[in-house]
C-alpha cells in the first residue's frame, strides 16, 4: 500500500484528485491533505505516518509548491514529490526539477497516468513527466550540454559504463516524452523489461533521475 499526500490550496481540486485516484483499482491511499506549503510542513512535523509520495500543486498563495519541495526534500529524503499543475512553462518545470521534484505532470493527465507515475517514483523507476513537459526538458538539456559539468559530474562521466544500443533507444524514446507502455509497444518489449533497462541505465551512469541520465548521454553524444 502506497501512502499519498495531496497539497493544493483549492478544496474542490483536492477532492477531484481524490476521486480520480479512486476511480480505478490501485494500492494508493490518501493519508494527508494540506491547503498550502506551510500547512503541509506543519502536518509533516507531527504526522505519525509519512506519505510515500506527495502530489504537489505549484501555484499556492501561502508558500508555493516549488519552495515547499525545496524545504521538505532535505528533511524527508524518503518522500517523493510529483508536481501536479496546470502550468507547463519552462521556468516552473526547471525550478521544480532543481528543487528536488521527482516528476512533473499536468492535472489533465488521466487517472491511470497519475497512478503509473506514483508507482514509478515510489519504486525509483524514473522521473515521470507529461509528454509536452518532457519535450521541453529535452530542449533545455540540449541547450546546456555545451556548458561544463561540475567536478562531481565530470568524475561520473569518466567512470560510467557505456550504454548498450537498446538502452540508448529506450533513453531516446523517454527523452521524447513516451511512457514506459508506449516504449514497450514501439520496441516489442514488455513494460517490465523497459523498466529494468531504465534501472540499468541509472546504475551504469551513477544517477537517480531521467534528467541526469539524459544530460550525461547528450554530453557524450550517445543519443
Amino acid at each position: 500500500m502506497m501512502l499519498i499526500a495531496i497539497v493544493d490550496d483549492k478544496p474542490y481540486l483536492r477532492q477531484s484528485l481524490k476521486e480520480k485516484l479512486a476511480s480505478i483499482e490501485n494500492e494508493v491511499t490518501v493519508i494527508m491533505e494540506a491547503s498550502d506549503g506551510t500547512d503541509f510542513l506543519k502536518k509533516m512535523k507531527v504526522a505519525q505516518q509519512k506519505p510515500d509520495v506527495v502530489l504537489m500543486d505549484i501555484e499556492m498563495h501561502e508558500l508555493n509548491g516549488i519552495e515547499t519541495v525545496q524545504r521538505a526534500a532535505p528533511l524527508y529524503p524518503s518522500v517523493k514529490f510529483i508536481m501536479l499543475t496546470v502550468f507547463d512553462d519552462d521556468e516552473r518545470i526547471f525550478n521544480a526539477i532543481k528543487a528536488g521534484a521527482h516528476g512533473y505532470l499536468l492535472k489533465e493527465e488521466t487517472a491511470q497516468n497519475i497512478i503509473d507515475a506514483i508507482y514509478q517514483v515510489h519504486q525509483d523507476e524514473g522521473a515521470p513527466m507529461s509528454p509536452g513537459i518532457a519535450r521541453k526538458a529535452w530542449k533545455w538539456l540540449t541547450a546546456i550540454t555545451s556548458q561544463p559539468f561540475s567536478e562531481k559530474k565530470m568524475t561520473a562521466t569518466n567512470t560510467i559504463e557505456p550504454l548498450s544500443e537498446r538502452e540508448k533507444e529506450i533513453l531516446k524514446f523517454s527523452m521524447e516524452g513516451k511512457e514506459y507502455t508506449q516504449i514497450a509497444e514501439q520496441l516489442f518489449l514488455s513494460k517490465h523489461t523497459v523498466r529494468q533497462h531504465m534501472k540499468n541505465i541509472y546504475s551504469k551512469l551513477h544517477v537517480s533521475s531521467k534528467v541526469e541520465a539524459l544530460q550525461i548521454s547528450l554530453k557524450n553524444k550517445w543519443i
